[in-house]
């Protein structure tokens, strides 16, 4: 299996995970063209995908479906609220009502040779989800947007071979910085993102000797950078109740604007 990173953060999202026989698009965050260009970097095109998995609904992970979908008529995975959301949502244009297709958080389900579980997660939409991928024996976790995690939500992700998580904001940077009240506590909220620190803590609880590769993702513009992020997860996996030490694995940071490494599992 391989994962890689199109764009991963604040402003737009949109990964590819498959293996030798599908790949898929999970969001479509940012524009057609840039996937398009994202998709070439590795031989790919938009066209190859066999859907969209969509996360939910934030602007952040929607903007360009629109365009995608009227383009390429590829199908759209997403949970019942997700897609009554992005349906109703002027800015997306009118998209084919048979290219949705509605999923379940919590059921899983066959793409060709991949299965995926789309796991609930805890943020401010109206049905979000991350998503578990496997083929054979292999499994990629796409985690992002969630401001809580439960013991459901260790469980599910043991026995990963790949993850990329998110580490958004650094606590400190948020709580001095420009956003307004209200928006700080959204984010540092249940139902809002995982800081830097929280991510190592997780990455702690789910490690394992066959990790292959941590990609944090989902990184805010003004709350954080990537430095910061991978030394504070590094330093909490370090610290953390677990027999690892953060330099045990291959950790990388997945940017906004450039294409990540390419993963294989």
């Amino acid at each position: 299996m391989e994962l890689f990173s199109i764009a991963s953060g604040s402003s737009g999202n949109c990964i590819c995970v498959g293996d030798e026989e599908i790949h898929v698009m999970i969001d479509a965050g940012i524009s057609g063209r840039r996937i398009e260009s994202g998709m070439n970097t590795f031989g790919y095109t938009t066209s190859d995908m066999a859907g969209i998995l969509l996360t939910h609904e934030h602007s952040d992970h929607t903007a360009g479906l629109g365009v995608v979908a009227r383009k390429y008529g590829l199908p759209i995975y997403g949970t019942a609220g997700t897609i009554e959301r992005v349906r109703s949502a002027a800015s997306l244009g009118t998209i084919d009502p048979g290219l949705f297709h509605v999923i379940r958080a919590g059921e899983e389900f066959s793409l060709g040779s991949l299965s995926v579980y789309p796991m609930p997660v805890s943020h401010d939409a109206a049905d979000p989800v991350a998503f578990l991928i496997s083929s054979g024996e292999k499994k990629i976790g796409v985690v992002t947007d969630l401001g809580v995690y439960t013991e459901d939500t260790v469980q599910r992700l043991t026995g990963l071979d790949a993850v990329l998580l998110e580490a958004n904001h650094d606590i400190h940077m948020l709580q001095v910085g420009s956003y307004p009240y209200p928006l700080k506590q959204r984010i540092l909220g249940e139902r809002g993102h995982l800081s830097n620190e929280a991510s190592g803590q997780l990455l702690g609880r789910i490690l394992h000797d066959g990790m292959k590769q941590i990609l944090l993702g989902h990184l805010s513009k003004e709350n954080n950078f990537a430095e910061l992020a991978y030394e504070t997860v590094r330093l909490e996996i370090s610290l953390g109740e677990n027999p690892y030490r953060g330099s045990d694995f291959p950790m990388a940071v997945a940017k906004r604007d450039e294409v990540s490494e390419r993963i294989v599992v």
